[in-house]
């Protein structure tokens, strides 16, 4: 979907990952737990997301998560997928940056959603790309909820993910 404006604000899972041989964009894993194929996984404290391929292993990706007051954690399902999506601050966002414009066109290099969003079913939560001048945030908790990532992991990510596929939020 090209168009909408995309708001973000930002259960103990073990996850236990051994590399493998690198892949595209993120590499091949192993978990610990059983997923099923097509579930994402996300590690706040490893800030590492896995999508699940099949029992027990995975494509891990780097990503930032929440900072410190903004988490949140259990389950989730991927509500939609954009590309390129347009950018309205929500309120929590507004008030910690009132100088940001009311909505950042899809595609410009500002734009903190990057190339893709996978919106989730929940409030002004996605898993989303970054702007050019963000990318050092990724590895870090530096968010407002959203799960960010580096463009080019997040087109790989949204060419595999399919809408309805369950979220995991570990701590």
């Amino acid at each position: 979907m090209r168009g909408m404006a995309i708001l973000c604000a930002g259960l103990g899972v073990l996850l236990a990952v051994a590399p493998e041989t690198t892949a595209a964009a993120g590499r091949p894993a192993t978990l610990s737990e059983a997923f099923p194929p097509g579930a994402i996984v996300i590690s706040q404290s490893a800030r590492k997301l896995y999508l699940v391929t099949d029992r027990g292993r995975a494509i891990v990706y780097p990503v930032a998560v929440a900072k410190r007051g903004m988490e949140w954690s259990g389950t989730a399902r991927v509500m939609a997928k954009f590309v390129e999506p347009a950018w309205a601050p929500p309120e929590s966002v507004r008030r910690d940056h009132p100088a940001l414009p009311e909505m950042i066109a899809g595609g410009a290099p500002t734009n903190p959603m990057g190339a893709r969003a996978i919106t989730l079913d929940r409030p002004e939560i996605a898993i989303h790309g970054t702007s050019r001048a963000m990318r050092a945030s990724i590895g870090a908790a530096a968010s407002y909820g959203c799960i960010r990532m580096l463009n080019e992991d997040v087109i790989d990510l949204y060419d595999r993910v399919v809408v309805g596929a369950p979220v995991t939020m570990a701590p």
